[in-house]
C-alpha cells in the first residue's frame, strides 16, 4: 500500500526539480505534461516557482565558461598533463554549480512561506473546518460542529479556476495533514459529504457543505 505521506513528499521533490530546471530528457517531458493536466501538482510548481524567483535577483551575473579547451582536447592530441588541468577545471565548475542549487533548496527549507489560514463552514455555522498553509504543509483541524452523519464521511477537494476539484483526503477527528506548497490566491477549497471511504469515483458525489476561497 503507497504511503499518502511518502507519495506527497516525492510529488513535492519533483515539483522543486522541474521549477529549478534539473530535470532532463524524458523526466522533464514526462513533469511538465503532469503539470498540464495535474492541477494539484501544478500549484506544487507554482508555489516553487514563486519562491525561487526572489533568489535571481540575489545572484551576481556568471560569465559563460570557456568550452574551446575541452573541445581542442577532444579533437587533438595534447600533453596529459595539460589535459587532465583542463578536466579538473570543469569538474570544479560542475561542483560549484551543485553547490550553488544545494544552497537555494536549503534557503527554501529554511524560510517557509508566511501561513495563510482558510476558514470554512456550513450555511448554519454549526459546523467549521480551519485550514493552515505553512509552505510546507496543509493542515485541516475541525473547528466546530460534528463529524458527517453516520456511514458518510467529510472528503476535503482543492479547486483551481476553471479546473475539477481534486481530493486531498477525508477529514475525520484527527487533524488532515498534507504536504502541499500554498496554492495562489482564487484557489477553493471545499468539503463534500460522501459514503464511507470517500467518492468513489474521485468526484464529489454527495452535496458541498462548505467552501472557502484562498486569499494571499
Amino acid at each position: 500500500m503507497t504511503d499518502p505521506a511518502r507519495a506527497d513528499d516525492e510529488d513535492d521533490a519533483l515539483a522543486a526539480e522541474l521549477a529549478l530546471g534539473v530535470l532532463e530528457g524524458e523526466e522533464r517531458a514526462a513533469a511538465q505534461t503532469r503539470s498540464t493536466r495535474d492541477p494539484a501538482f501544478a500549484a506544487r510548481v507554482a508555489a516553487w516557482e514563486a519562491r525561487l524567483s526572489p533568489l535571481a535577483d540575489q545572484i551576481a551575473p556568471v560569465p559563460a565558461p570557456n568550452l574551446m579547451p575541452a573541445i581542442e582536447a577532444r579533437l587533438f592530441a595534447q600533453d596529459r598533463r595539460e589535459r587532465r588541468f583542463r578536466i579538473g577545471a570543469l569538474i570544479g565548475a560542475g561542483f560549484v554549480i551543485a553547490a550553488v542549487v544545494l544552497l537555494a533548496v536549503a534557503f527554501l527549507w529554511m524560510t517557509p512561506a508566511p501561513a495563510i489560514s482558510v476558514h470554512m463552514q456550513t450555511a448554519d455555522a454549526a459546523t467549521a473546518y480551519d485550514a493552515t498553509f505553512d509552505g510546507f504543509n496543509l493542515t485541516v483541524v475541525r473547528s466546530a460542529g460534528q463529524p458527517a452523519p453516520a456511514g458518510k464521511v467529510h472528503e476535503l477537494w482543492i479547486i483551481a479556476p476553471g479546473k475539477a476539484p481534486v481530493s486531498l483526503g477525508l477529514l475525520q477527528d484527527r487533524p488532515l495533514v498534507v504536504g502541499y506548497p500554498t496554492p495562489p490566491a482564487g484557489w477553493v477549497l471545499a468539503v463534500s459529504v460522501e459514503p464511507a471511504g470517500g467518492a468513489p469515483a474521485g468526484k464529489p458525489t454527495g452535496p458541498v457543505v462548505m467552501t472557502g476561497e484562498i486569499a494571499i
